[in-house]
């Protein structure tokens, strides 16, 4: 699972926000930071200080960060706000 030991970190989610990726609460993400970032991928950002889990959405010159719950709104990113993308989740563990 692991291509780029340097590259590679490893978080524990604690949202339901990513449920219908089949990323749930306490799973543990594989992101890998030497992946480039592209549409659809599935990433970890920092946004004003938060971090997030979100499915990357790139249009028109707009990034989007997008819940694969309905419950959780898209979160639309212009050039002036703090968004970071740290790294693409490239696998996910989930522990019983």
């Amino acid at each position: 699972m692991v291509k780029n030991p340097s590259a590679t970190f490893f978080v524990r989610v604690e949202s339901d926000s990513m449920k219908h990726a089949g990323i749930f609460s306490d799973d543990v993400l594989v992101i890998d930071r030497s992946v480039q970032p592209t549409h659809g991928c599935i990433v970890v950002a920092a946004v004003y200080g938060e971090m997030v889990v979100k499915r990357l959405a790139l249009t028109d010159n707009t990034l989007t960060l997008v819940s694969e719950n309905p419950d959780y709104a898209p979160i639309v990113v212009s050039d002036s706000e703090d968004c970071h993308i740290w790294g693409v989740v490239v696998g996910s563990i989930r522990v019983f």
